[in-house]
């Protein structure tokens, strides 16, 4: 389970055990600064790494600046696509159905106050997970009926650190930012996702397993996958 250190000048830490990690690892994303540590790592360890790297790190986050959401910013991608549009009305008006979503701006909208920034940014990522929840289960269920790979239960979260993770029990749970990448990388997760009911690792067993419902494209699309940055997920 993920660990939260919030700090009043970083902001929000999230820290990961990773059974193969070696060191600590520090990415800084928009959201949060993302910490990878080995297994046993006790937090007072990894506050103690924050203040040895604390202004390495302040000046990296300064440095990951979002996007800024006005009238020329677009989300388009195949399940989900978000335009923005100057109207007459002194109030904000989002219109949202499968698939698309339009934010009518008044015509003095100040794109650059904060407030509205991080407004805007919760309606979109609300509409993002309510569309995620419509794609994503039945896609995953016909995969998993089409491959023989039964899981007990799936979630659809708004991690931005992960696009998906599978308990021991079979539990899958899925980042919504899912539905904002290409039909190939969606299904490319969901079958990795699968595989680890079979195979909890990331071991030759499960790789072989998923080259063979991949087409043997299985390290071609994690690459892709790598390099794959979406709208608002970073």
């Amino acid at each position: 389970m993920d660990k939260i250190i919030d700090d009043k000048e970083l902001g929000r830490l999230i820290v990961r055990e990773h059974a193969r990690a070696k060191r600590l690892v520090f990415r800084s994303k928009s959201d949060a600064i993302y910490v990878s540590v080995p297994l046993g790592v006790t937090v007072s360890e990894v506050e103690k790494a924050i203040e040895e790297l604390r202004s390495k790190l302040k000046a990296t986050k300064q440095k990951v600046v979002r996007p800024i959401i006005d009238l020329d910013y677009r989300i388009d991608t195949e399940f989900f696509k978000l335009s923005l549009v100057r109207g007459a009305r002194d109030k904000f008006l989002a219109h949202s159905e499968l698939g698309e979503m339009k934010i009518i701006c008044p015509p003095d909208a100040d794109f650059t106050d904060e407030k509205l920034q991080a407004w805007l940014q919760k309606v979109i990522e609300e509409a993002v997970r309510r569309n995620a929840k419509i794609i994503l289960p039945p896609r995953l269920y016909m995969l998993s009926q089409q491959h023989h790979l039964p899981y007990k239960s799936v979630k659809i979260n708004a991690s931005r650190g992960r696009w998906g993770s599978c308990s021991a029990s079979k539990a899958i749970n899925l980042s919504c930012f899912l539905v904002l990448l290409p039909k190939h990388l969606i299904d490319y997760v969901l079958l990795h996702e699968l595989c680890h009911t079979r195979e909890m690792n990331h071991g030759d067993r499960f790789w072989h397993l998923l080259n063979e419902l991949t087409d043997g494209k299985a390290l071609d699309l994690r690459q892709e996958l790598k390099r794959h940055k979406t709208a608002i997920s970073d």
